[in-house]
């Protein structure tokens, strides 16, 4: 397990939110301070503030996606479709190795069987962003 997955594990070993917990891991290396990140990340958690949409450790790397691929061009923003291109990989690459991406699903609410845990979704999320966003 890298250094990262660790500290993303820890971050919500501190009650970060799954989001939280995923994208702080990361925020040195797209240039973020890690207050910042976590007031970015935290309406995001358990499933999008509680909503039960998606999960809260794929929005914190996708969150990472946007930090790390855009351009910033405010002028005439030209990077987006690039970083949905990055963020549909994240999405698609969580998605076939748990079923599902929905806090709701993966928590196994309606249906009560859990498809994966927070840490574990956690940790899922963290190796994708190292390896999609190349994040190490």
């Amino acid at each position: 397990m890298s250094d990262r997955i660790t500290k993303a594990l820890e971050n919500h070993d501190k009650n970060y939110n799954c989001c939280q917990s995923v994208a702080c891991a990361f925020c040195d290396l797209v240039g973020i301070d890690e207050e910042t990140m976590f007031k970015a990340g935290e309406a995001f958690g358990l499933g999008m503030g509680g909503m039960h949409g998606t999960c809260g450790a794929i929005t914190g790397a996708v969150l990472l996606a946007g930090f790390k691929n855009s351009s910033a061009n405010l002028e005439q923003p030209n990077s987006k479709g690039a970083t949905y291109k990055l963020s549909a990989a994240i999405v698609n690459e969580f998605l076939k190795k748990n079923g599902a991406i929905a806090c709701c699903d993966l928590k196994g609410v309606e249906t009560g069987k859990v498809l994966r845990s927070c840490p574990g979704c956690i940790e899922d999320a963290a190796r994708i962003a190292e390896e999609i966003l190349g994040l190490k």
